[in-house]
């Protein structure tokens, strides 16, 4: 089944809907052609953790188009036309990795982080919205450059995770000194998405406890 995004111009306007692949043989081409992109499309971008503090990377399948064979964030997708970002994070978490997941505002993440069943249900909370994510994409057709509409997504999760279509083949935990480290030491085996987000949210890839004191 064909999936549909919304199109924006660089200045956020709404321009359209195309058909996904579409969209991506029209970006590759203007991208070869004028080394630059003039459309963007909304996309979720989510890290989680278990309440250890260990972060949960997907090793991309080697098959994939784009990013293949890299460690990249939890999930990461697309935001239908017609979909809020909320349900394409639900959407996203549930085809990837079988993870039921709840949304909440800051005030709210701070007080169900202490009461909820992380065996049952993710918890997650917006870190940001970027109207102008810019996202480095290793592409075997072509390396490129793709500007995004982009809300990242944070959160806990103790439960099981499987894989159900194909988007990874792996998945791995890492404490933050263990990811600081293989970052440095083996930077070409991450996403830049990863590199971007361990350097600006650093500081709240924490474990569980410290929301208890």
């Amino acid at each position: 089944m064909s999936e549909y995004l919304e199109i924006y111009d660089l200045k956020n306007k709404f321009v359209g809907v195309v058909e996904r692949n579409k969209f991506y043989d029209q970006i590759r081409k203007e991208y070869k052609e004028t080394g630059k992109i003039s459309k963007k499309i909304k996309s979720i971008r989510v890290i989680i953790m278990n309440s250890q503090g260990r972060i949960y990377l997907q090793k991309r399948s080697k098959t994939k188009a784009q990013n293949p064979g890299l460690y990249d964030k939890t999930v990461g997708g697309h935001v239908p036309a017609g979909y809020s970002w909320e349900m394409a994070v639900i959407k996203e978490c549930t085809e990837e990795l079988g993870l039921p997941v709840a949304i909440v505002n800051e005030k709210e993440f701070l007080l169900a982080i202490r009461s909820t069943d992380l065996s049952v249900v993710g918890l997650l909370k917006v870190t940001e919205k970027n109207n102008n994510f810019l996202s480095f994409r290793k592409d075997k057709l072509g390396d490129f450059i793709q500007p995004y509409i982009t809300t990242w997504y944070l959160g806990y999760y103790d439960g099981n995770l499987r894989f159900k279509d194909g988007e990874a083949i792996g998945l791995e935990t890492f404490s933050v000194k263990e990811l600081e480290q293989e970052i440095k030491e083996n930077p070409e085996n991450f996403t830049e998405d990863i590199k971007y987000v361990f350097k600006k949210y650093k500081k709240y890839l924490v474990p569980l406890k410290n929301f208890n004191n």
